[in-house]
């Protein structure tokens, strides 16, 4: 017996535990795969860690709710109750008997041969003293003897409620279609916070690659500078270089290591932005990978929109077909039909609303504690019809209410079908400009590297001067920086257009981090 208790705890407490740890490995979120991660990687993990998705997929799970809730005032209702009542004292205590002790007086008898005077004067007697009470309302000695409900010490109640809506007068379809536009909206803005989700974290990764590529450029820079400085202090030494070339050389290096600063401060904040997008500790390692001085193919994940939106024609990306697919443009459209479901449903206040109803009820009041027999039975069947006659202007206020809510999510949606277009004419024109500049940005590191090293030649050759040099070292700076930000701009300017249906209105597709430095190159002239 002991063997068998001991496994029912062991049970039990396995069960308890596993229980304890459901929540746990429920909320648990994904492992960061090792080694740099590329944008597809990035997108799936702050998909799964995003708080703001997961604020919206709860809203919707609360639409679903809603709209359950809503259609079952359509449905039969059935309740059910129990009920137990102890009176500690009560009004009615002695009036249908005479106590514990039996009645006060002696018992009433009736003697049918006596006299009518004699018979008159038992009853009153009876009456008077109380003792024709007991025989009158159920008999027996005491109030616990007596049938009657009245100052029962114990009561016991079982019902059953059934309810059902026959005539509304429009108000549950109403509820029902308020709460249908409520679950569509809450989908459209699961959709949207997905959309912006992906382009908040896309352009988090290329702000961090630009960030990056910045700072290798700078570095670069200070390591030609930290070159040239060596190379004249060798001159200088040998008797070859003046002390005003020296010096120039170590004003131009030390004029480019604010540069590295500022860029290695701008890539951490970059950093620091893209792990809270990851919900990543700020101290964890990430690397990414994403190169941004060569070809920059659209990213796999939006490849396809993007050749789908560049084989389209300008008119049909404005075209009022597209313009009514765009989320915003949808969300606004389902406010309108939820105000039109209000509209409705203020009206239908005006009508009458009729429905039935049934009660059954067992109700038992034993002398102990616990019903053992006895047991009386209520059940009634109605109907209720509910009219409204006087509300003292509130019905009238509820439908103004309704109409210019109506009017107003109307014209937002005329407001929203505008600004989708002015969204769609941005989006397709900064994505043009940016794959311009990048086009443009195209060929002139491979020009401004070829004129940088045909500068260190010539001062090396001593047939040019330091000028020169670093005038040439500044355009090759700003050539590879302006190569690095223009492909930046195309691949989040990709992002947009390949996110734009399901986008909010008025996204920004801007660099979130410092313009670069120009490095002050130019030393003393």
């Amino acid at each position: 017996m002991d063997d068998v208790r001991n496994l029912w705890r062991f049970v039990a407490a396995l069960v308890a535990v596993l229980l304890s740890a459901l929540p746990t490995l429920a909320q648990e979120a994904p492992t960061v795969p090792a080694g740099p991660l590329t944008l597809e990687q990035v997108l799936d993990l702050a998909e799964a860690r995003s708080e703001s998705v997961g604020i919206a997929r709860t809203g919707v799970t609360r639409a679903e709710g809603e709209q359950m809730r809503a259609r079952s005032g359509r449905y039969p209702q059935l309740n059910a109750s129990a009920a137990y009542d102890r009176a500690l004292a009560s009004e009615f205590s002695g009036v249908f008997g005479g106590g514990a002790s039996g009645p006060p007086c002696a018992p009433f008898t009736l003697d049918p041969s006596a006299a009518l005077p004699d018979r008159v004067a038992e009853i009153e007697r009876a009456i008077d003293c109380g003792a024709l009470t007991g025989s009158l309302f159920g008999g027996g000695s005491g109030d616990e003897a007596v049938d009657l409900p009245f100052g029962r010490k114990n009561t016991w109640r079982v019902s059953l409620l059934f309810s059902q809506s026959v005539y509304s007068g429009g108000r549950i379809g109403a509820q029902t279609d308020i709460a249908a536009a409520g679950r569509t909206s809450a989908e459209l803005n699961l959709t949207a916070a997905l959309a912006r989700q992906k382009f908040d974290v896309t352009q988090a990764f290329f702000d961090l690659a630009l960030t990056e590529r910045l700072v290798q450029i700078a570095e670069a820079t200070v390591a030609q500078a930290e070159a040239t400085v060596r190379q004249v202090q060798a001159g200088f030494e040998a008797g070859a270089q003046p002390e005003f070339e020296l010096l120039r050389a170590r004003v131009t290096r030390d004029n480019q290591r604010p540069a590295v600063i500022r860029n290695r401060a701008n890539r951490d904040i970059a950093m620091l932005r893209l792990k809270q997008l990851l919900d990543l500790p700020p101290d964890y390692n990430l690397q990414i990978v994403a190169p941004l001085d060569g070809p920059v193919p659209p990213p796999s994940a939006f490849a396809a929109r993007v050749e789908a939106v560049q084989g389209q024609t300008f008119a049909e990306m404005l075209s009022p077909e597209a313009t009514a697919q765009r989320t915003p443009v949808r969300e606004a459209a389902t406010t309108v039909r939820l105000r039109e479901a209000s509209l409705r449903g203020a009206l239908a206040e005006r009508r009458p609303s009729v429905s039935v109803t049934s009660n059954y009820s067992n109700v038992a009041y034993p002398s102990g504690l616990f019903p053992t027999g006895n047991i009386r039975t209520n059940w009634t069947v109605g109907a209720s019809l509910d009219f409204p006659v006087l509300t003292g202007g509130r019905q009238k206020g509820s439908e103004r209410v309704a109409r210019a809510e109506l009017e107003q999510s109307r014209l937002q949606l005329r407001l929203t079908e505008e600004l989708a277009l002015l969204d769609a004419r941005a989006a397709q024109a900064e994505l043009t400009a940016a794959m311009a500049a990048f086009e443009a940005s195209a060929g002139t590191v491979g020009q401004a590297m070829r004129a940088y090293q045909i500068a260190e030649v010539r001062f090396q050759s001593g047939v040019s001067t330091q000028l020169e040099l670093a005038d040439a070292r500044l355009l090759l700076q700003q050539a590879e920086a302006n190569q690095a930000q223009a492909a930046r701009d195309l691949q989040v300017a990709r992002a947009r257009v390949a996110l734009l249906p399901d986008l909010p209105l008025n996204v920004s597709s801007g660099n979130t981090t410092a313009p670069p430095a120009s490095g002050g190159g130019g030393g003393i002239e």
